[in-house]
């Protein structure tokens, strides 16, 4: 369910969709049907979300993704090599998969259209570590750090609605729970299935819930509601060695969480030199509806979890 602002009126989440109906009786906005013929989709086999069936551009999206990662829509052709050009270096010409448009597409209206702004915050992950060995002595099952944070995003999402939201242009939509969408990127490009009530799961359910959705993204098995309705997205490059980065929103939603690599630092403690682990965090937030001190709070509420590590 989504909580609206006091001035706003409650919006109920979009039904499950219209069965796909034939050319002729389905709704279509004109921007969805410029956007298909575009790309070549066959309007007749979208689902759409909007009111009365109505198909939108993120409908058409949507479904151009889910053959992508299925396996049934085009794929990056590679082009013969062509003659040298005037710098005498050859080049290679690789036709753009659907989805890599639809990303390049969708990115390049969330930087045009969206006001975004970042704020950076270091985490002491000292416990947080000896907690995922703990966790994964107990279990029995692989727990990685960004399980953790899914974990510990989602508590603090609930504890700042603001952020756990989106926004469609009128009306901000605040939910209750947080559907957690962590990117992962594949050969035919970038997708964030979602963590769904990520905030009642425990650690053990989302790192199972996490590898079977990356191992779907993989195999190019998720189907559309796999990919669809997430209120915030974490995207962790940790793992390739990059310390700090700023990531694009993913719209409708209106905050995304960088997480950079965990690395041994030397801090100051009590005046003298310390080492331990630490871990740089960047959020990406949406000015039109989070303000600063807003996105602030949330990312204090992040780190007093991580560092704590005792609701983990």
């Amino acid at each position: 369910p989504a909580i609206a602002p006091a001035s706003a009126s409650v919006v109920p989440a979009p039904a499950s969709g219209t069965p796909p109906g034939t050319g002729e009786d389905v709704r279509v906005s004109p921007v969805a049907r410029r956007l298909a013929q575009s790309l070549g989709v066959d309007l007749s086999r979208v689902v759409g979300t909007g009111r009365n069936g109505r198909v939108s551009k993120e409908d058409v999206e949507n479904h151009v993704a889910r053959l992508q990662a299925q396996g049934a829509g085009p794929r990056p052709v590679a082009g013969a090599t062509l003659a040298p050009t005037t710098s005498g270096n050859p080049v290679t010409s690789i036709r753009m998969s659907a989805l890599r448009s639809s990303i390049a597409r969708r990115l390049l209206e969330s930087k045009r259209t969206i006001p975004h702004y970042r704020l950076s915050i270091d985490v002491d992950i000292g416990r947080l570590r000896s907690r995922r060995e703990a966790l994964a002595a107990s279990t029995g099952q692989k727990i990685t750090l960004n399980d953790m944070l899914v974990r510990a995003a989602a508590l603090a999402l609930v504890k700042h609605p603001n952020v756990n939201s989106q926004f469609d242009g009128e009306e901000i939509l605040q939910y209750e729970h947080a559907d957690i969408s962590v990117a992962v990127a594949t050969e035919t490009g970038l997708v964030t299935p979602i963590v769904r009530g990520a905030d009642l799961l425990s650690i053990a359910d989302i790192s199972r819930a996490t590898a079977e959705l990356a191992q779907k993204a993989k195999a190019g098995t998720l189907v559309r509601e796999d990919i669809t309705g997430g209120t915030f997205t974490i995207s962790n490059l940790g793992m390739f060695g990059v310390s700090q980065f700023d990531a694009i929103i993913n719209p409708p939603q209106v905050a995304i969480l960088a997480v950079g690599a965990a690395s041994e630092r030397v801090v100051a403690r009590n005046g003298a030199p310390a080492l331990t682990w630490m871990m740089t965090l960047t959020l990406s937030a949406d000015h039109r509806v989070i303000d600063g001190a807003v996105g602030a709070a949330f990312l204090a509420t992040l780190r007093d979890l991580l560092e704590s590590a005792e609701e983990l």
